[in-house]
């Protein structure tokens, strides 16, 4: 596929175009962040049906990028993320309806009180602004990350990755349909329409202040780089090493599936579970079968002599199985003492990410989830719930494993800040 049919609006100057993108999306930030509730609504539900009529133009563009992956000997975990078919293109086409369905923060109250003189305080919520947006291979981002965007009242700058662009200029022309038809500013979603890499300097260092904030979705190097680099606030994760810790005191017949969805449902996911560790009070009768399910599954297992010993097709763990994602169907199996040793294990080889313990017994369980400082702690719950639509946020533009404003999937909530109204009737402060 020669470049002109997969790039057709490449620009000839990267800075000039990225400049009156940010200057375009600080003008457009103004007029939605006072946009209706039904304005916001009906832009989506027509970006959904625009992504169902033209479901047969994402999928060319789609297999152009696909053709020129595979060209370069792409890994298939990428592959895997990259690939779009008539299921979840219409998956993207539903989120979209489900952010449209969610109640809208912009302007809702979080607080309100009074003084003893009388002056009365609340504290609302508002836009955060204009969001720019970087990532990877993923090309439903594109629709997830400009509605949530568009329905928090913030203007977008997204820039997908050179592989997927195509598919996203598809996505991205049903989502400027959707705000033509509500008679928003074209401006409020905007995809950098350029390979060139420059375009993400631009974009760290701000767009002349244009940008308020920075979410990047993709692989470490990417979110290494804008955390490195940016010069504006970052809601990132820099890995997803997810582990599930199964207790002497859980239900095995519950386990093992859980178990294999937290590897295997999706492999390169970042909520996928990459170590899995096993209550060494257990293993003797909970080890063998847990190992055997994911061997089955069709899983690489490398694994520390006691998981081994379970099962001969376990290959030796090197040391650094444990601390790495693997984005594939390989996971890094150990036994640990206990609850506390599971959670230390975590502490030095987890990213802060999503981690789950497995188990019946309360205390156990709550320990846990006490002390692992994660973004999200699970019980009794595949990790693959890490995800913005599982927490009922009808989407997400990615996971926040920081401490600073959002953590977590990052939602409708997370991309609004507040202010405080006061309202008086003439008060004045005494000397």
């Amino acid at each position: 596929m020669n470049k002109p049919e997969r790039f057709p609006r490449e620009p000839a100057d990267t800075a000039a175009t990225m400049r009156a993108m940010g200057l375009a999306a600080r003008v457009a930030a103004r007029e939605v962040a006072l946009a209706s509730t039904e304005a916001k609504n009906a832009a989506l539900t027509h970006a959904a049906a625009a992504l169902r009529a033209r479901t047969g133009d994402i999928l060319a563009a789609n297999a152009a990028d696909l053709a020129a992956a595979r060209a370069k000997g792409t890994a298939a975990a990428f592959l895997d993320r990259l690939m779009l078919d008539a299921g979840r293109i219409e998956a993207v086409a539903v989120g979209l309806e489900d952010i449209a369905r969610l109640s809208d923060p912009v302007g809702s109250v979080m607080a309100a009180w009074q003084r003893p003189n009388k002056l009365r305080f609340e504290r609302v919520r508002v836009p955060l602004g204009v969001v720019g947006i970087i990532y990877e291979s993923r090309p439903n981002v594109t629709a997830d990350a400009g509605g949530l965007s568009l329905k928090a009242g913030n203007a977008a700058i997204l820039r997908g990755g050179s592989e997927s662009l195509g598919s996203a200029l598809a996505i991205h022309a049903c989502l400027v349909d959707g705000l033509r038809a509500a008679e928003l500013p074209e401006a409020s979603i905007q995809l950098v329409p350029s390979a060139d890499r420059d375009a993400v300097g631009l974009m760290l260092a701000g767009l002349d202040g244009a940008i308020d904030v920075i979410v990047p979705r993709g692989g470490k190097s990417l979110v290494k780089r804008v955390q490195e680099e940016a010069r504006v606030p970052v809601f990132a994760h820099l890995e997803g090493i997810c582990h599930t810790y199964v207790d002497r005191g859980a239900d095995l017949d519950a386990a093992i599936p859980l178990v294999v969805n937290a590897k295997m449902r999706r492999t390169s996911v970042c909520g996928a579970t990459e170590c899995l560790l096993v209550d060494c009070g257990a293993h003797e009768d909970y080890l063998t079968p847990l190992v055997k399910a994911l061997l089955d599954a069709g899983c690489e297992v490398r694994g520390d002599p006691a998981a081994q010993k379970s099962d001969s097709r376990v290959k030796a763990a090197a040391p650094d199985d444990f601390g790495r994602e693997f984005l594939d169907a390989i996971i890094a199996v150990k036994t640990v003492d206990g609850v506390d040793e599971a959670i230390d294990h975590i502490q030095r080889y987890g990213s802060q990410h999503t981690d789950c313990i497995v188990t019946e017994c309360h205390g156990t369980a709550e320990r846990f989830l006490e002390r692992v400082d994660s973004a999200i702690v699970l019980h009794n719950a595949s990790t693959q719930f890490a995800d913005g639509g599982e927490f009922g946020f009808g989407a997400e533009i990615g996971i926040a494993t920081g401490r600073l404003h959002a953590r977590g999937p990052v939602g409708l909530e997370q991309l609004t800040t507040f202010k405080y109204i006061v309202r008086g009737t003439g008060q004045i402060r005494p000397k």
